[in-house]
């Protein structure tokens, strides 16, 4: 009898695992998920962004002087209710906020996946919408690389003036001080953005950046094993381009973290073994999102390594209630192929 491959176990399985994506307006939320959602297609992954639950248009908020990250300018109770309906199945009517025009269209009807993707704003903000999240990210970009994408965004995609994005900009930044950086302190991972050290100019022109994962680590607990096995031969005789990879553990925010850093971009053989530990723990086949590829950035490789925590979850939640197939099982002994400090450098 074929073994149960993970895909179709949750797919089968009456819950709804509900991840919470926080950070500020332009931050990547959506690229860090995007591997999940390759991964297991849009038959089984939906997505809400929370500016859809703004409570005014952008007009209203330009006269009440009041940003989109203000907490009074967001109908969190309402997101609260929805939250709960669509992990019991239910259906509800969603609203639309319109970036191209800053209004409101009509809501639409939408029911969630089995895995449901919150991103936005406020998505750590109250203890409420947090104890209906199964696993929660952070993501955090330094300023000056935030700035950077969010001007490109507003002005590339979205229409906007570049005068009035950096007005914007400037408005927003005491409320992101005040309401949104707070919520780092109370995700299960932390993402982390900043120019690579090999260049900022390779981050404009070729988006390579430095990229951390930080993940709390919980004390006297048995971890999940990741391998990110290095082929030397690959790194001495055939790639051709920088990157590094390091592993630091350290006290942040009064939370054991574990971070690793990324940088540069490494080359195809670095994310099949990560591609392939992901197979080997859910028996989809296959999972080639990057492999087909050279080389990788760091902010893709660093994708894999957030989709892979995020499905061990999935996974140790379905145990833990006894729902998983018996020949799903989650990996119990650390294996983390990886020195403190892995570096190539070549030019």
């Amino acid at each position: 009898m074929a073994e149960q491959n993970f895909k179709d176990m949750i797919a089968a399985s009456p819950r709804i695992f509900v991840l919470g994506v926080a950070g500020d307006s332009g931050s990547g939320k959506t690229t860090f998920t995007m591997a999940l959602r390759a991964i297991f297609g849009a038959d089984l992954v939906t997505r809400i962004t929370l500016d859809d639950y703004h409570k005014y248009d952008r007009e209203e908020r330009a006269a009440l002087g009041i940003t989109a990250l203000h907490p009074d300018a967001n109908r969190l109770a309402e997101l609260m209710e929805d939250i709960v309906t669509l992990r019991k199945g239910g259906l509800i009517k969603k609203p639309v906020y319109d970036h191209a025009t800053g209004s409101f269209r009509t809501p639409v009807p939408f029911k969630a996946g089995k895995i449901l993707i919150l991103e936005g704003l406020h998505t750590l903000y109250t203890p409420e919408i947090r104890s209906l999240l199964n696993f929660s990210v952070f993501v955090e970009p330094d300023t000056d690389v935030k700035h950077e994408w969010k001007i490109r965004r507003d002005v590339d995609e979205r229409g906007y003036r570049r005068e009035d994005v950096l007005r914007e900009i400037a408005e927003r930044e005491p409320d992101y001080r005040a309401y949104i950086a707070p919520q780092l302190t109370y995700a299960d991972a932390v993402i982390r953005i900043r120019y690579s050290k090999y260049g900022r100019d390779i981050g404009i022109s070729r988006n390579v950046y430095q990229v951390s994962v930080s993940q709390v680590q919980l004390m006297g607990r048995e971890t999940d094993n990741i391998d990110l096995a290095i082929d030397l031969h690959a790194i001495l005789s055939l790639a051709e381009r920088d990157f590094s990879l390091e592993f630091i553990h350290g006290l942040k925010e009064g939370r054991n973290m574990g971070d690793l850093i990324i940088d540069g971009e490494p080359g195809s053989h670095v994310v099949r073994s990560l591609e392939t530990s992901i197979e080997r723990q859910t028996r989809v086949h296959p999972i080639t999102v990057f492999s087909h590829r050279d080389y990788v950035t760091a902010t893709e490789l660093a994708q894999l390594v957030l989709c892979w925590r995020i499905i061990h979850c999935r996974i140790s939640h379905e145990i833990c209630r006894g729902e998983a197939s018996p020949n799903v099982q989650a990996d119990k002994k650390i294996k983390v192929d990886l020195p403190n400090t892995v570096s190539q450098d070549k030019k």
